[in-house]
């Protein structure tokens, strides 16, 4: 019997409906053969959004996303809305789908492949094997937390951001990652600033107080500034990282980096319940848009994780993740991760290319 998913698409700016048109096209193959239908439904965020309606993230669209199984997100911004207040911008947008979906886990991995190994800034020798999951608590913390703003101060402006977690909040997300790192290598390092930040404090003791009821994950914990330190010298050190929205967000973009090249990196946003949002770690690139030379594999490489982590069809994201790795094997290479003697395309003909594979 054939399966059916609802998916909102929200290709948003830049290179994000390029990229999109190829995660579409690569899914609608893996459907017919595995027997599995995917009613697609777009939806506008970003900037696009705000030219169409003044805001950077309708109420039409959230409720779209929250009717949907799945939400598979391209990219937002671009230099056009640079200059609007904070909150008409597309991140606001973003920030807003997070919240509304209550997406409070982001799961960023960052591996290694073998074929593009020497696209790394770092030594062969210090990037080879490395697979690492990062575990970003997403809407709590400094971006979420009250009171925040800029205000009048003493004939001066004052700039205020509020740092702030409940144990609730805390151990909500260091249980989705002791959960991952069961499924991975057992080593989880909780990451934190416990020796100047009383909120990291908490955050350490309620990760400590947890792992009793993990006791085949190994618990280690890591300052901030040291654990961005340790990812440049020896990454392999590294399985799963847990940390909160701010630490997150700098740590796992440092960890994408390590491949090569961020345009390889999905991600996906999980809830307790209700659909995630699965997205490429990397932006609009809107200085290329329009031209063909996107690479579209990170979006594609989030639809896999969407149907691993979102739709519970892990044969699914077993063939795209295998095709991937069978175009770079081939040798195709967008611009971002080209290399000597290898095949330069653009972002249709490495769809195409993905078509061919998939087998």
């Amino acid at each position: 019997m054939t399966q059916q998913f609802r998916i909102t698409l929200l290709p948003g700016d830049g290179i994000g409906p390029e990229i999109t048109a190829v995660a579409i096209d690569v899914l609608k193959s893996v459907g017919a053969k595995l027997d599995l239908q995917f009613d697609f439904t777009e939806a506008l965020i970003g900037g696009c959004a705000i030219d169409a309606t003044g805001q950077p993230l309708p109420a039409a669209t959230l409720e779209t996303c929250r009717q949907s199984d799945a939400v598979m997100l391209a990219a937002i911004g671009g230099y056009k809305w640079d200059s609007l207040p904070r909150a008409q911008r597309p991140e606001t947008g973003l920030l807003g789908l997070r919240a509304g979906l209550k997406l409070f886990a982001n799961l960023r991995p960052a591996t290694i492949l073998p074929q593009l190994i020497d696209a790394s800034s770092l030594k062969r020798e210090v990037v080879e094997g490395v697979d690492i999951m990062v575990v970003r608590e997403l809407t709590g913390g400094i971006y979420f937390g009250q009171p925040r703003g800029v205000f009048a101060a003493d004939g001066d402006q004052r700039g205020v951001n509020t740092m702030a977690y409940t144990g609730t909040e805390i151990d909500r997300i260091g249980r989705v990652a002791f959960e991952a790192a069961q499924k991975r290598q057992g080593r989880l390092c909780s990451v934190d600033k416990a020796n100047v930040l009383e909120v990291s404090q908490l955050w350490r003791d309620r990760i400590t107080a947890l792992s009793q009821d993990y006791t085949d994950v190994e618990l280690t914990h890591l300052y901030v500034d040291n654990a961005a330190m340790q990812l440049l010298r020896w990454p392999k050190q590294f399985d799963t990282i847990v940390t909160g929205n701010l630490f997150g967000d700098i740590l796992s973009d440092a960890a994408a980096m390590l491949t090569g090249s961020i345009g390889m990196l999905p991600s996906a946003s999980l809830g307790a319940s209700g659909p995630g949002v699965f997205e490429p770690v990397h932006g609009s690139a809107p200085d290329i848009a329009g031209q063909d030379k996107a690479n579209p594999l990170a979006q594609v490489l989030s639809a896999a994780m969407m149907l691993r982590y979102g739709l519970n069809q892990p044969g699914a994201a077993d063939m795209i993740e295998t095709a991937v790795d069978t175009v770079l094997n081939q040798g195709y290479r967008t611009g971002d991760i080209m290399a000597e003697g290898l095949t330069a395309v653009g972002c249709k003909a490495m769809g195409e290319a993905l078509l061919k594979a998939l087998v």
